[in-house]
C-alpha cells in the first residue's frame, strides 16, 4: 500500500501536467504566436522535477531493503515450525518433520505461528507464492531456500507456482489453511490415524510429470527429503564450480 501510494505521488502529477500542458499550449486557428527557439532553463524547476522523483525512489528503496530482509528473520518471537516444501512437476510436496506427515498441494499450519519453509526441487526449478502471507522464493534442484511466513488469523489461503515450468504449470496450485493451534493438532493426529504413509516407491510415481489433487499422508521414510536434496547435489556442484571440477570431485 505505501508502495502504491508513493508511486501516485508521481503519476498523477505527471499525468495532470501532460494534459494540461497539451491543451494548454496546443495549436489553434489563427495563432499568430512567433515562434522562439531560444529556450533558458531553470535551476530551481530541474531541482524540483529531479529531486522529487528521487527521493521517491530512495524511499521505496528503504521500504524494499527492509522487507527483503525481514523474509529471512522469523515473523514474532514464538516459537516456529518448520516445513520442508519440494516442488515437482505439476505439484507440491510439503513433509512435516516435526510430526513426519506429508501432504501433497495442501498446507495446514497453526494461526499465530511463524512457519519456516524450507525449499527445493526435485524437477525445473519453480517459484513458491502464497501472495496474502508474503513474498515468493525460488526453488531449485539440490539447494535449499528458506522462506518465513505466518497466518496471523485462520483464514484459507491460496498459493501457487510464480514460475512457467510447461504445460501442466496452471495446476500448480495449492491451499493454505491456518487454524487455531488445538485445531491444528486435531487434524494431525487424524492424518496419522487415517491416512496412509508415503514409501519411497509412492514417491517416485508423484516424481513424474503429472496432475495432482490434494493428498495426505501419515508418514514418510526420516531419510526422504534428503535424499531429494542430495540426489542433485550433482548438478549443484556443476553449477558453482563447472564440468571439470565436478569430475575431479569424483
Amino acid at each position: 500500500m505505501i508502495t502504491f501510494l508513493l508511486s501516485m505521488l508521481v503519476v498523477i502529477p505527471v499525468l495532470a501536467i501532460m494534459v494540461y500542458v497539451v491543451y494548454r499550449y496546443r495549436d489553434r486557428p489563427g495563432n499568430k504566436a512567433p515562434y522562439t527557439p531560444n529556450w533558458d532553463d531553470s535551476k530551481i524547476l530541474e531541482v524540483i522535477w529531479w529531486g522529487i522523483p528521487i527521493l521517491i525512489v530512495a524511499i521505496l528503496g528503504v521500504f524494499t531493503v527492509r522487507d527483503t530482509f525481514a523474509l529471512t528473520r522469523p515473523p514474532s518471537n514464538q516459537k516456529p515450525m518448520t516445513i520442508q516444501v519440494v516442488s515437482l512437476d505439476w505439484k507440491w510436496m510439503f513433509f512435516y518433520p516435526e510430526s513426519n506427515i506429508a501432504t501433497v498441494n495442501y498446507v495446514e499450519i497453526p494461526a499465530g505461528v511463524p512457519v519456516q519453509f524450507v525449499l527445493t526441487a526435485d524437477a525445473p526449478m519453480n517459484s513458491f507464492w502464497v501472495p496474502q502471507l508474503g513474498g515468493q522464493m525460488y526453488t531449485m534442484p539440490g539447494m535449499e531456500m528458506y522462506l518465513w511466513l505466518q497466518a496471523d488469523r485462520p483464514g484459507v489461503y491460496d498459493g501457487k507456482g510464480a514460475n512457467f515450468t510447461g504445460k501442466g504449470f496452471a495446476h500448480m496450485n495449492f491451499q493454505v489453511v491456518a487454524k487455531p493451534q488445538a485445531e491444528f493438532e486435531l487434524w494431525v493426529k487424524s492424518v496419522k490415524a487415517s491416512a496412509p504413509p508415503l514409501t519411497k516407491e509412492k514417491y517416485n510415481q508423484l516424481v513424474k510429470p503429472s496432475i495432482a489433487d490434494k493428498q495426505l499422508y501419515s508418514s514418510y521414510p526420516a531419510t526422504l527429503y534428503r535424499e531429494i536434496v542430495d540426489k542433485n547435489g550433482g548438478m549443484y556442484w556443476r553449477m558453482h564450480h563447472g564440468e571439470h571440477e565436478s569430475h575431479e570431485h569424483h
